[in-house]
């Protein structure tokens, strides 16, 4: 069967619709049956921005899915009202709705009628207005899914960077680092680069958290007293890693090309590098969730919305990766029986 992707709309004034329906313009949809999860009106208001050229198909349930190629299955979420998308408007009718996509995704991919989500931005602000008190899909996906370790890893043709620590204040991550939590982050990375990205012996690299990595205890002694006692246990268990390095050092000699992952310590010292290297095209995955979950590595770019100049590269880019990950997913069960 061909996989079946659930796309959740994101914030209906921010730029998720218009880089969906631009990147479904583009995808060769004879490999995949996309399910897009949202409103109907948001997704007319913005057609007539972008025409797409695209045919959808409203359905209430998943037995109305159409697997015809090019065929856009879209799941109203409400019916209580029409929705009138305005862009830009940070507000809690658009971070409400970008919730109820999201939680809608989850369900199809616990029950197995979707086999992946992929999450267009929300508003972290539009959701708190909403009474959503989440810093993130991250958190919220593992909540709903009772899965107790997740790792946000970002991804593109060359690069791999996960996330010891995600969304907290910089004041707070010495204090949520410890051994056993990037133990963990190591050991859910080497899983995932092995079962969801096909990587026989993965080469994982670990930065440190203090500038040139602590400087022997100059700077800082996280790295001697809590990183590397992680590292040593990870490789006692024969996972190839490496590290603490210094974070500035191996982006800017670039030693990341050398590794197949890296993980650093919190979201900012991830992030930047890996947004400067990407171009545009990065990808959000979330490791140890019960199923595939794949996001662009941008925001709802209100400043833009509604203006048709939004790039769908990252979209596409996620799209494809929740493609990838679910046929090497059933091509790795089937070998292993």
């Amino acid at each position: 069967m061909k996989p079946r992707i659930a796309v959740s709309m994101g914030d209906f004034n921010g730029i998720g619709p218009e880089v969906i329906l631009k990147a479904f313009k583009h995808i060769d949809f004879t490999d995949s049956i996309p399910v897009l999860i949202g409103h109907a009106d948001v997704f007319q208001f913005y057609d007539r921005q972008v025409n797409s050229g695209l045919s959808f198909n409203g359905i209430t349930t998943m037995d109305l899915l159409s697997d015809e190629a090019g065929m856009i299955n879209i799941i109203n979420i409400t019916n209580e009202q029409p929705v009138s998308p305005v862009p830009g408007d940070i507000e809690s009718t658009a971070g409400s709705l970008s919730m109820l996509a999201v939680k809608t995704g989850i369900d199809l991919c616990l029950s197995g009628d979707t086999d992946a989500i992929v999450t267009a931005p929300i508003s972290k602000e539009a959701i708190h207005k909403a009474g959503y008190h989440y810093p993130g899909h991250t958190e919220f996906l593992a909540e709903k899914s009772s899965t107790e370790t997740v790792q946000m890893i970002l991804v593109n043709e060359a690069l791999r960077v996960a996330l010891a620590t995600i969304h907290i204040p910089v004041k707070d991550i010495p204090s949520y680092l410890t051994t056993g939590l990037i133990d963990k982050q190591i050991g859910l990375l080497d899983h995932c680069l092995k079962s969801d990205f096909g990587i026989h012996n993965p080469h994982i690299a670990v930065l440190g958290l203090n500038p040139h990595a602590g400087d022997g205890g100059v700077i800082g002694t996280e790295e001697p007293e809590i990183i590397q006692p992680a590292i040593d246990a990870a490789a006692g268990r024969n996972i190839r890693v490496k590290g603490p390095f210094p974070a500035d050092g191996f982006f800017g000699n670039q030693t990341y090309k050398n590794y197949d992952a890296i993980l650093a310590m919190y979201h900012d010292q991830g992030m930047i590098p890996f947004k400067t290297l990407s171009f545009g095209s990065g990808v959000n995955f979330t490791a140890g969730l019960p199923f595939i979950r794949t996001s662009p590595d941008h925001g709802t770019g209100y400043d833009i919305a509604g203006k048709n100049r939004a790039s769908e590269l990252s979209f596409k880019a996620a799209y494809d990766l929740a493609v990838y990950m679910v046929l090497n997913k059933t091509t790795t069960d089937e070998r292993n029986g």
